[in-house]
């Protein structure tokens, strides 16, 4: 009997078409495993650099695919601005605009919730949360504690997945001040602007408390507030006994950063250059994918306590207000 030959080809012929192949399978890999993100809010810069940087891969695995524009009219920030972020995300990235939530839920994922108010975030998120979808709420979390605690409470009651934080926690030059152990002590400062329908810190000054929890961790037990009106400080004591400063300023530019005090010495972080959204992004994106939070939602309510006893603090006079007082 004759036996047809046995042809072989060599691994080093079939090599060359392999690597041509692969520029044209790699996207569909990519593609298969996006995630669709919808956006409630686009009266933020943060829309269109959270789109950028999804929608052209430099943080890849998400892809902004709608959006529903809210707003808020009594907020100039977000009234005079909101026309060109829309303009950008449809004429640039062609994301689609719906008119409702319940539309944009039909169509995505996961969702961020980039509402430059944080009043209506707590109504803005129900549907959102009846829906299961997993949600990123950009700072503030809420206009109240009361609400932020309200939206912990029916993720929890649904297992839904939420979590909120500023950009400031996983910026590069923060993170690379953070001690293997706890510091004795942190001092804090960001831009503290004001805004009227928001309590004092909620509205810029949370990026410096959120550094502040960043480098210190929970568990603060009182606070004091001092302020003139260009500049501000919150003192706040840890139940262990350690301190940590928040410094304000609304005026000048003094950027945001840290001086982290341990046992071994002081570490002061570099000066933050630009806005940097890619560490939140990535963390935002592995969220999605595995619904693990990279921020305790005890960790967050704390944040907001802080803030409340510092406005009571203020309201006071600067007397020290002790977090157990807050509800």
């Amino acid at each position: 009997m004759v036996r047809s030959p046995k042809w072989r080809v060599a691994p080093s012929i079939l090599l060359p078409f392999v690597f041509c192949l692969l520029p044209f399978a790699l996207p569909l890999k990519v593609c298969a495993q996006e995630l669709r993100v919808g956006l409630i809010g686009a009266d933020t810069s943060h829309v269109t650099a959270f789109t950028d940087l999804l929608n052209n891969h430099t943080v890849p695995g998400a892809r902004v695919v709608a959006a529903v524009a809210g707003g808020s009219p009594d907020i100039p920030e977000s009234a005079t601005r909101m026309p060109g972020y829309i303009a950008t995300l449809r004429d640039k990235w062609h994301i689609e605009l719906v008119a409702t939530i319940p539309e944009l839920l039909e169509k995505v994922d996961a969702v961020m919730l980039t509402s430059v108010d944080g009043r209506p975030h707590l109504e803005q998120v129900r549907p959102v949360i009846a829906a299961h979808k997993p949600v990123f709420i950009d700072k503030p979390m809420a206009g109240s504690l009361k609400d932020v605690r309200e939206i912990f409470r029916l993720c929890a009651e649904t297992k839904t997945p939420c979590f909120s934080a500023s950009s400031l926690r996983f910026y590069p030059t923060i993170e690379a001040v953070k001690s293997d152990t706890l510091p004795i002590s942190v001092e804090a400062f960001s831009p503290a602007t004001l805004e009227a329908h928001h309590s004092d810190l909620y509205w810029y000054g949370i990026h410096g408390v959120e550094i502040l929890y960043t480098l210190m961790g929970p568990g603060c037990r009182s606070v004091q507030r001092s302020l003139t009106d260009d500049q501000e400080i919150t003192v706040g004591v840890w139940k262990d006994g350690r301190i940590g400063t928040f410094h304000g300023f609304r005026k000048g530019d003094h950027g945001y950063g840290a001086t982290v005090f341990t046992a071994k010495g002081a570490k002061h972080s570099d000066p933050v250059v630009g806005a940097t959204y890619k560490r939140l992004l990535e963390e935002i994106v592995k969220f999605f994918q595995t619904g693990v939070a990279p921020v305790s939602p005890e960790e967050t309510i704390e944040m907001f306590a802080f803030m409340d006893a510092a406005q009571l603090s203020r309201q006071r006079g600067g007397v020290r207000v002790e977090l157990s007082e807050i509800q």
